[in-house]
């Protein structure tokens, strides 16, 4: 069975400036999983609402390059109304202190049936899709 992967936001930047936290070397650990979803033949899911995070991080031209070695992997989807309007619900409802892109991010993941790769803990408590670093899955 095809394995479907969303990254979030945080992933790519930690891949694609090559970030270190003292402890981990986080764009390494980023570039490992793009690596292994390659040899698995793994589907990676870019969508519009990751790429708009993005280009306010990195230029776009050098996203555009980078993203190009992993062409092959990706697909890409845009977020429809009735998704924004889902995670905006959410987001009031719970009251809790996450971003609500982060919402956003969850239910495209859990509507593609990807699971979500990322760095923010707080993914597990918004409990929409499965989540896990990317060094749990290689």
């Amino acid at each position: 069975m095809e394995k479907k992967f969303y990254l979030d936001t945080c992933i790519w930047i930690d891949y694609l400036e090559d970030r270190k936290n003292g402890i981990k070397p986080l764009g390494e650990l980023a570039f490992q999983f793009l690596r292994k979803c390659r040899k698995e033949k793994s589907t990676i899911i870019v969508s519009d609402v990751m790429r708009k995070e993005l280009y306010k991080h990195i230029a776009k031209e050098e996203i555009e390059k980078r993203l190009l070695d992993f062409s092959d992997l990706i697909i890409e989807v845009k977020h429809s109304q009735e998704q924004f309007d889902e995670a905006h619900l959410f987001w009031v409802k719970t009251k809790k202190e996450f971003p609500q892109a982060d919402i956003l991010h969850a239910i495209i993941s859990r509507d593609q049936k990807a699971v979500l790769i990322s760095r923010d803990k707080h993914f597990a408590e918004i409990d929409i899709v499965e989540f896990h670093f990317p060094e749990e899955l290689f």
